[in-house]
C-alpha cells in the first residue's frame, strides 16, 4: 500500500498482519481524493481519520497538503501502526493521536495543534473540515460517530464526511446532504456535507 499523491507520493505504508484491519485500497483512496479535489481538495484543511487502522487516509491527506490530521482508533495496535506510518513519512508535527472510541469522543476543545478559532483549516481554526469514516463493516457504528461529532461541536461549517461501507449499505440520510455516492467493487463511498 502506497501514498498515491502529494509530497509523499509513492512512499510505502506499513500494513497489518491478519484481517483485524481492513485498509482502504489504493484504488478507492484515489477515487476519494479525486472526488475531494473536485470539491476544493484537502489543502490547508483539518481532517479526522476515525477508525484510522493504518492511517492511510489521514496520511494521504497530509501528503496532499492538509494542515493537520487527527487520527482516532480504539485499538492500541491500530493507533501504534498509524503512529509508525506518520513518523516514517515525517508528518508527526501535523498529527494528533487519540486512543478512544470515535463514538465516545468528548466535546471539542481546541488544542495548540488544532488552533483556537471557530471553523476549520484555512480559517486557522481547529474544527474538522473533512472526516474519514471507515468503520468495521456491519457493526452500526456510523450514526453514533456522526451524532458524537455533531453534538460535541467537532465539525466546521460545511464539513465533508467521507463514509466507506460495504456496497449493499444505503447512504446515510438525515446527517447532511449527500453530495457524492459511488460503488467501487465491494466498497460504497458516500460524501455528506454538513
Amino acid at each position: 500500500m502506497r501514498i498515491i499523491g502529494g509530497s509523499a507520493r509513492g512512499r510505502t505504508l506499513k500494513t497489518p498482519v491478519g484481517q483485524d484491519i481492513r485498509p482502504t485500497s489504493d484504488k478507492v483512496r484515489l477515487a476519494i481524493f479525486n472526488a475531494l479535489f473536485s470539491r476544493g481538495g484537502v489543502a490547508d484543511k483539518t481532517v479526522l481519520d476515525a477508525f484510522c487502522g493504518t492511517g492511510a487516509l489521514g496520511c494521504e491527506a497530509l501528503s496532499q497538503g492538509a494542515a493537520k490530521s487527527i487520527f482516532c482508533d480504539i485499538s492500541k495496535v491500530s493507533l501504534g501502526l498509524t503512529q509508525e506510518n506518520v513518523a516514517a513519512l515525517g508528518f508527526t508535527d501535523r498529527s494528533e493521536f487519540i486512543l478512544k472510541d470515535a463514538a465516545k469522543l468528548p466535546p471539542f476543545i481546541p488544542s495548540p495543534l488544532r488552533g483556537e478559532g471557530q471553523g476549520g483549516g484555512e480559517n486557522g481554526g481547529g474544527k474538522i473540515d473533512i472526516v474519514f469514516l471507515d468503520p468495521p463493516y456491519r457493526k452500526g457504528l456510523i450514526i453514533p460517530v456522526l451524532d458524537t461529532l455533531k453534538s460535541g461541536n467537532w465539525l466546521a461549517d460545511g464539513a465533508i464526511i467521507v463514509i466507506e461501507t460495504e456496497k449493499e449499505t444505503p447512504p446515510v440520510e438525515g446527517c447532511g446532504e449527500i453530495v457524492f455516492d459511488k460503488t467501487y467493487g465491494e466498497t460504497r463511498v458516500s460524501f455528506l456535507k454538513t
